[in-house]
């Protein structure tokens, strides 16, 4: 594997990550441990800005006048992006939700 199947792979490995540590997040906040949910999602953004930055390089490498071939796997490798951003807004929001709720 090289080029740009790696960096796909790179993309989806981390951002996937990163959506698993969001639900945790989501799971520990129904439990009240809402220090523990905060300390997963800190731990997702992290793997997800190394997923953000592998995408960025292929953007700033296609800016540049480099072409880059569309392939199923980078499609996938965005889409699994995209989600993971979605999950850690959700997370999020849970987190608040259920810390509003138990104020109560």
């Amino acid at each position: 594997m090289e080029g740009m199947e790696l960096i796909c792979f790179e993309i989806i490995s981390n951002v996937g990550t990163a959506r698993g540590c969001y639900v945790e997040a989501i799971d520990l906040a129904t439990e009240g441990k809402y220090e523990e949910a905060e300390q997963k999602i800190a731990e997702g953004s992290s793997y997800f800005v190394k997923g953000h930055n592998a995408h960025s390089e292929l953007v700033q490498k296609e800016a540049g006048g480099e072409k880059t071939d569309i392939m199923l796997l980078l499609v996938h490798a965005e889409d699994q992006l995209m989600s993971a951003e979605g999950f850690k807004i959700l997370a999020e929001k849970f987190i608040a939700l259920n810390k509003k709720l138990d104020s109560k």
